[in-house]
């Protein structure tokens, strides 16, 4: 008899989900994720300032970029690149890294980004974090993060 596999489940409370609209196109708005020089000039939390940002920006192609706080420490997280679908979606893992560069737990973040009238709502998916305060804590600064991205996205 063969072995019937069970369809994954992930736990809700470990997964976030943030919804936000864009007066940019969907094409444009991709390229702020995918172009290193316009990630680099929005990305992170108010207050971050990027330290470093390299990305091989292809399926398998791996990124990392550092972060310092607005108090001072530094941040590094990791991360490679499943599936690219221009303009409509990007899927990529993702870790932060210790103090020796070790990558800890890794989630795995879905964008997709569905045209409305010539402006983008992008849909971000991330799953499944270790515990509901490693999720809430990265709503906060995703939420932060792409309230940056649209200020930078009305400069240009």
């Amino acid at each position: 008899m063969a072995a019937r596999s069970k369809p994954v489940v992930e736990p809700a409370e470990r997964v976030l989900v943030i919804e936000r609209l864009f007066d940019a196109p969907p094409a444009l708005v991709f390229k702020m994720w995918t172009e290193v020089e316009h990630l680099a000039r929005w990305w992170g939390p108010r207050g971050f300032t990027v330290l470093s940002y390299k990305a091989d920006v292809r399926p398998g192609g791996a990124f990392r970029f550092g972060m310092r706080s607005p108090e001072g420490s530094e941040h590094w997280a990791q991360g490679v690149y499943r599936e690219i679908v221009a303009p409509a979606r990007l899927v990529f893992t993702t870790a932060w890294e210790d103090a020796q560069g070790k990558p800890g737990h890794q989630t795995e973040v879905t964008l997709t980004f569905a045209d409305e009238n010539g402006r983008t709502r992008l849909t971000l998916h991330q799953a499944v974090f270790e515990s509901t305060t490693a999720r809430d804590l990265h709503e906060g600064g995703w939420r932060s993060t792409l309230e940056l991205l649209g200020e930078y996205l009305a400069t240009l």
